[in-house]
């Protein structure tokens, strides 16, 4: 059962989803009408201390108007299960298998569309690559895998973090207090700020946050994103391997700015890279600028 304590993160239904993964809490909502005749797309949240759908409400509010809208909770975050067990790119992934195959059963068959948010750009990355069926065109939003100078061709399947950081982060004896210290109200505001690059964050989602980090179980999965055990040492050749398009929004400002890694890709057909004014989370600062770009890769 889910939280009853924890208020949605949005106001849309919102369902649990039994899966090979675990409990995955998906939202949904559909337009009143015909609507733009594009196929459903998938949201998809970012990973960090205090991840949840929260962080897709403006995208979420803007295209149920037109279209079949998700809203998918990774495990570890949300409604999603947050019990004490390895949280990897594996499972992740296979969490984005079953809500793909769940949202291509109830809309009759289709391949969707897919935006995901930073490290998540990962996850969906190797589903496209898995199952490529799946997904129609793919858009990501401040994706991991392009800065620094060392691209990521490691052994397929491979993590980035050393075993014994995690274990270190989760020794009973301190676990939660670290948890505790990245997740105090002050630290949570440090962050976002470094994402959007500005001290003027969006409150509403700053307050969830709070109340996110302080639900049963919320500190098993960001402590596996913190020792490095979700991002993929294999994520560059994944990300070149794939075939369908590809839209990249890259920030302006705060802390993920570089993409020097782009050459891997950019030269290729159904890649498109755009720098748009803002953080590394753009349509929480203007909703309007971020559509008006990225709608014509739906369309």
């Amino acid at each position: 059962m889910s939280d009853s304590s924890l208020p949605l993160a949005f106001p849309a239904p919102r369902r649990d989803l039994d899966s090979a993964a675990g409990r995955l809490s998906l939202y949904s909502a559909r337009p009143e009408g015909a609507g733009s005749g594009l196929p459903p797309l998938l949201l998809v949240h970012s990973v960090n201390a205090a991840g949840s759908a929260a962080e897709v409400a403006p995208l979420f509010a803007h295209y149920r108007q037109q279209r079949a809208v998700y809203a998918l909770e990774l495990p570890g975050f949300g409604f999603s299960d947050r019990s004490d067990r390895p949280y990897t790119p594996r499972l992740m992934t296979d969490a984005l298998h079953a809500a793909l195959a769940a949202i291509q059963a109830e809309q009759g068959g289709v391949a969707a569309d897919v935006l995901a948010l930073s490290l998540s750009s990962e996850f969906v990355a190797r589903l496209g690559c898995e199952m490529p069926q799946f997904i129609r065109r793919m858009a990501l939003v401040s994706p991991t895998g392009f800065s620094g100078k060392r691209r990521r061709y490691g052994p397929a399947g491979g993590v980035v973090g050393p075993a014994w950081l995690l274990r270190l982060l989760r020794w009973p004896r301190w676990a939660e207090g670290i948890y505790k210290t990245l997740t105090r109200p002050a630290v949570i505001r440090y962050f976002l700020a470094r994402t959007w690059g500005s001290a003027a964050i969006d409150e509403a989602l700053w307050r969830y946050d709070l109340l996110i980090t302080r639900q049963p179980g919320a500190r098993f999965a960001p402590l596996y994103f913190v020792s490095a055990q979700m991002f993929s040492a294999d994520i560059n050749t994944l990300y070149e391997a794939l075939t369908f398009p590809v839209w990249v929004s890259m920030a302006t400002r705060g802390d993920f700015t570089d993409y020097q890694g782009r050459h891997t890709v950019d030269g290729r057909s159904n890649w498109e890279f755009h720098a748009i004014d803002g953080g590394a989370l753009p349509y929480f600062e203007d909703l309007a600028n971020f559509t008006r770009r990225l709608d014509p890769f739906w369309a």
